[in-house]
């Protein structure tokens, strides 16, 4: 052997193996003979770990009200492979007032789903009586056990939208890196603030663990509790929202088709936001969740569709206010220029209606939006798309799409629930594939007005008029304003980020806010005056086509209004859309105008005019109508995509089976016989 200073390096390597074999026996031996807590808690006769789900995080609206508590419910958990046969199912189910049938069955489900390894839930949100006698009557029933959760209870019937539901984890969602840390039973926010905040709501599990009895039972706890870890409560979300606001638009837009959005300038933070007809939240909450989604669902109003991030409108004369914008900052025309309406616009061939014909009405812009003249609003946007800047109309409605965008239009604005559609704002691309390349500003003319291909949400409707309110920039809609009280979280960074549209001039923004002031005091919108309040809005009157046995068929109108105030200190920003009921003064301005005189004054003084809000029912008997037409057709188109789908698949396992018996046979001289497809065996039978 050689000697250290003939070879050191031989000897450290040597030394080096030694002492970590030493200390990997002396960890090995701590853990193994010193230490039992591994040992015992390895023996799953005598301990019980049992896993605590902490409080799920509070909601709270911007005056401190509670939105919605916690209760605490039990969830019957079952593991198939530990179910043992002598099992009294019979009493099993007296306890659980079901039948064998009942009970096979739902074990089957179980084990299709999650395998008969994993616990999966054989009853949600048990009742107390059913709680009671399982807790005396558990250790009876091998495999099953009771978890506690945490259910959500809504004092006010408001917000189902905008809170959302939650729900056992679903399988595909386990797949996802995001819930990595959650199994098979776990509860989950599935849309809403509860889904966009969950790691924020959900809390932080703890464990305790338990000796049990002779009869199996978990009793006392195990080493005083040392090895225990504490559950820890989710965080509470504090809202921009009213839910007084809140409240009473959704009282206003009851018995109507549409939507209601109300946005602080200031900040972006949500006031309000009402999809009618809505729900009451508490009905997806509770063991009857699943039959009350299956009949919200079957309801021909589609209730759980939040149209105020997912319906998409043509914002009609709404939009004018934005079209002046565009005009004047691309520099076709100035506060001063006016347009000889005589009823109409018939620059392009043909006549496109306006509602007024008197001499003057349109002779400068704060008259014209003040009239809401579709002929000068047409004529400026081709101006604009055809201006002698741009090569042609094609750049020109590049560059009109763009001035969109920074607006917010055309795409998701990024708001903090789920379920936000982008909206439909019609560029170059788009007109060169539906006319192959043949077309003009007069092909376009009528986006000028708000009608055409373009569409918008409620939600993009109010940020717009945050936009013209801010002279120039938005916050992105939002309704958290604090996570346990801290207002800088790095979750709500994207929500403090200001867009500001910095090429158009402040002076630009208030000739076109001037104009929509008229629309208040002497014009088209006259329905929103408040006594010592500037108001500035735009009515909109949509009209409304639909597909009916192949024919394309004229409905009602839509009514819409925006409109946003105080006009030199703007607080509130609304947009009202209600579905298939006429002029925009006439219903949409009356809903927006009374929640602005709540929000702004605290009480509301225009009696009648609420009474006539609150109890008229506008939603048409062809709704109903619509919605089966178009259920025959969902129905169809699935049962066409499944049968694909079928076929397809046999197809493939056809071409799969056949070059397996090919390899087979050409490389190893075996031949595979037909035969006959075996029935599926059932999991568990009677």
């Amino acid at each position: 052997m050689s000697s250290f200073s003939q070879n050191p390096r031989s000897w450290i390597i040597r030394i080096m193996f030694a002492v970590m074999a030493v200390i990997l026996l002396g960890r090995l031996f701590a853990l193994q003979i010193l230490d039992d807590n591994y040992k015992i808690l390895a023996a799953d006769q005598a301990i019980y770990r049992k896993v605590i789900y902490p409080a799920r995080g509070v909601i709270i609206d911007r005056k401190g009200k509670t939105l919605m508590y916690n209760n605490v419910t039990f969830d019957l958990m079952v593991t198939p492979n530990k179910i043992t046969p002598d099992m009294d199912t019979a009493l099993f189910c007296s306890v659980m007032e079901i039948d064998k049938a009942g009970f096979i069955k739902t074990i089957n489900k179980i084990i299709n789903r999650d395998g008969r390894q994993r616990a999966g839930i054989f009853q949600a949100q048990l009742s107390k009586e059913k709680n009671s006698r399982l807790q005396e009557n558990l250790y009876l029933f091998p495999g099953f056990e009771l978890v506690e959760r945490t259910t959500r209870t809504y004092p006010q019937p408001i917000g189902a939208h905008i809170f959302g539901y939650i729900a056992e984890v679903s399988k595909s969602m386990l797949e996802k890196d995001r819930y990595a840390s959650y199994k098979q039973g776990d509860y989950v926010g599935i849309t809403g603030l509860e889904n966009v905040y969950e790691e924020v709501l959900r809390g932080r599990r703890g464990v305790e663990y338990l000796v049990r009895d002779v009869l199996n039972r978990p009793r006392d706890s195990y080493k005083n509790g040392a090895m225990d870890t504490a559950a820890i409560a989710g965080k509470t979300l504090s809202l921009y929202l009213d839910a007084d606001l809140q409240a009473y638009a959704e009282k206003l837009m009851h018995g109507k088709i549409g939507s209601a959005v109300a946005i602080d300038p200031k900040t972006g933070g949500i006031l309000a936001m009402v999809s009618a007809p809505g729900f009451d939240p508490n009905l997806l909450s509770g063991a009857d969740r699943s039959k009350n989604i299956a009949k919200l669902f079957a309801d021909p109003t589609t209730p759980m569709f939040n149209r105020a991030i997912q319906a998409v409108y043509p914002p009609g004369s709404t939009f004018k206010p934005i079209t002046a914008l565009i005009g004047l900052d691309i520099g076709v025309i100035t506060p001063a220029f006016g347009y000889p309406c005589g009823g109409g616009y018939y620059a392009c061939g043909k006549r496109i209606g306006c509602t007024h014909s008197g001499h003057g009405h349109a002779a400068n812009l704060r008259l014209a939006m003040a009239n809401s003249c579709n002929a000068y609003f047409c004529h400026v946007f081709r101006l604009s798309v055809d201006a002698k800047k741009f090569r042609n109309v094609k750049e020109g409605v590049e560059k009109w799409h763009g001035y969109l965008s920074s607006f917010g239009l055309g795409h998701k604005l990024g708001i903090d629930i789920t379920g936000e559609k982008p909206g439909e704002v019609p560029d170059s691309a788009f007109y060169n594939d539906r006319y192959n390349g043949s077309w003009n500003s007069c092909t376009t003319v009528f986006v000028g007005m708000g009608q055409g291909e373009l569409g918008l949400t409620p939600m993009q409707m109010a940020n717009a008029m945050c936009l013209i309110a801010n002279r120039g920039y938005y916050y992105t809609p939002h309704f958290v304003k604090a996570i346990d009280g801290n207002e800088k979280d790095p979750l709500l960074k994207p929500y403090l980020e200001k867009h500001e549209v910095t090429h158009i001039p402040s002076t630009s923004f208030q000739a076109v806010i001037d104009g929509m002031e008229d629309v208040v005091s002497r014009g088209t919108g006259r329905v929103a005056i408040l006594p010592g309040v500037a108001v500035c809005g735009k009515t909109g009157t949509v009209e409304n086509y639909a597909i009916i046995k192949g024919n394309k068929q004229k409905l009602d109108n839509h009514s819409v209004f925006v409109c946003f105030a105080p006009k030199d200190d703007p607080k509130i920003a609304i947009a009202v859309v209600v579905q298939n009921s006429g002029y925009g003064a006439t219903w949409a301005g009356p809903v927006a105008s009374l929640m602005m005189e709540k929000y702004l004054t605290d009480s509301v003084k225009r009696k009648p005019l609420e009474d006539r809000m609150v109890n008229t029912r506008i939603i048409k008997p062809y709704i109903y109508y619509l919605d089966s037409v178009q259920r025959v057709k969902d129905r169809q188109r699935d049962q066409l995509r499944f049968a694909d789908q079928r076929m397809a698949d046999s197809i493939k396992k056809n071409r799969d089976t056949m070059l397996v018996k090919e390899i087979l046979n050409d490389y190893y001289h075996i031949k595979i016989p037909l035969q006959a497809r075996k029935p599926e065996e059932v999991l568990i039978q009677d």
